[in-house]
């Protein structure tokens, strides 16, 4: 049993992701009593997918804290200063950090504070109605021995796990998500045909990684995507506008069919490819073509329908969304680049009496990141997608949503919380005067 059982948190973060470790360093300065727990032994950013000289998609001041407080000491810019890469950060005339800097980056924040517990798995969370408090129950992943944490509030901040489309689940062979590539990579190019299945950055990471191989890597390779083509992420100033609060306002106040299909519309934004990538792999494809057919094929407008495993190679059945004609094709080892979803943790299990879940049976996440029907007493992180959009997994958001966390927790606003940036207006103007038509439109009256 945990020694300090008796004693109350005011706050207990679960799950020590980019989000959570912000938050973590937000708190760390002010009058509060937090713990974090996690079950893995470090702090780890997609470790999977550390492919050499590949960058974040967002600029460096979407660190852990600079969007929320410039001079904290937990900042990318003092990290580069304090291991001596300043300048040549600046030299390099980039806004873009390679990512493993952002993952050494929080690493080094990590190990700046005394309140992170790593080798936690967190079972379960319950209710203590008399104390008015909440019971976290975690065991230690080196002995086995339980603990108890008691906290006022709760931030959940588990992220999301890797998404295996259905024709591919509990599958025999060799197949992987991109979150795993690195730790597999070596016995993926001993294959004699590889096929990508997904269309954002992290499966043209290891297009262009694999594709280096060819002609002389001894396998093919396929990429395969439903999308209709390979489209860039969006970074036009306008557009981007899009992850302000103000957007994510109008969002959250849109009727349930709405959000879904806006996500669904918005994909371009946040789940594209770099265009400098795109460009590269083009080039790559080119200078490879000079001397001969190059081993690969790229088919866009092509979704999954079925597979099967015989013992040495998947056999897939494609369709082709615009022809409707549905085909075979043939690979030694996949490669999923399909996303990651979120979902409830089963943690939530004893107190989901106390939780908001949707008509679809997600969390029904508020306007301040809580889930407890207004309690207040219990936020997630990275879990909004489907009531928040597209900031929920942008780590420039991050530093916003933490801010507005602790304002929730404190009753103060220990960050300035700005709530309008954006030039444009996304619903109506606040000037607007309501017309004849419209009107008449709502009413239902005949004109």
């Amino acid at each position: 049993m945990s020694p300090e059982f008796d004693h109350v948190h005011d706050l207990v973060g679960i799950g020590i992701g980019p989000f959570n470790l912000g938050l973590a360093c937000l708190a760390e300065p002010l009058d509060l009593d937090t713990v974090f727990l996690d079950s893995a032994p470090e702090f780890r950013w997609h470790p999977g997918m550390m492919i050499d000289g590949a960058t974040i998609q967002v600029p460096f001041l979407a660190d852990l804290v600079s969007l929320a407080d410039p001079t904290s000491p937990f900042s990318f810019l003092n990290w580069l200063k304090r291991t001596g890469r300043l300048y040549p950060f600046y030299i390099r005339e980039s806004f873009y950090p390679l990512r493993a800097e952002y993952d050494a980056y929080g690493r080094w924040a990590s190990e700046q504070l005394p309140n992170l517990r790593w080798g936690r798995h967190v079972t379960m969370i319950e209710y203590d109605s008399d104390g008015d408090l909440y019971r976290v129950r975690a065991e230690r992943r080196d002995t086995g021995e339980a603990e108890v944490v008691l906290a006022r509030h709760v931030v959940v901040g588990v992220g999301t796990r890797p998404f295996v489309p259905e024709p591919l689940r509990e599958l025999a062979g060799p197949v992987l998500h991109s979150a795993d590539y690195l730790d597999h990579r070596d016995r993926l190019r001993q294959a004699r045909s590889i096929m990508i299945i997904g269309s954002g950055q992290s499966a043209a990471e290891i297009y262009r990684e694999l594709l280096g191989d060819l002609p002389g890597g001894g396998y093919r390779l396929d990429w395969v995507t439903r999308s209709p083509r390979f489209f860039p992420m969006e970074y036009t100033k306008l557009t981007l506008e899009l992850t302000s609060p103000d957007y994510t306002d109008h969002f959250h106040g849109l009727p349930l069919q709405q959000r879904q299909r806006l996500g669904r519309d918005q994909r371009a934004l946040y789940k594209g490819i770099s265009g400098d990538l795109i460009d590269d792999i083009y080039d790559t494809l080119y200078r490879l073509s000079a001397g001969g057919p190059v081993p690969t094929t790229l088919l866009t407008e092509t979704e999954l329908v079925d597979a099967d495993w015989d013992g040495e190679q998947y056999r897939l059945r494609l369709r082709h969304t615009q022809l409707d004609r549905v085909y075979q094709r043939r690979a030694d080892a996949l490669v999923l680049a399909t996303g990651y979803t979120a979902g409830i943790p089963s943690f939530l299990d004893p107190i989901r009496n106390r939780l908001l879940i949707d008509p679809v049976g997600r969390l029904a996440v508020a306007r301040d990141y809580s889930i407890d029907a207004g309690r207040g007493r219990i936020f997630v992180q990275n879990g909004e997608e489907h009531t928040h959009g597209l900031t929920a997994p942008d780590l420039g958001f991050g530093a916003w949503r933490n801010s507005a966390i602790l304002a929730a927790i404190t009753g103060a606003e220990p960050y300035p919380i700005e709530r309008r940036i954006a030039f444009q207006e996304f619903g109506l103007p606040a000037d607007a005067e309501p017309s004849e038509a419209s009107a008449a439109d709502t009413l239902g009256v005949a004109r």
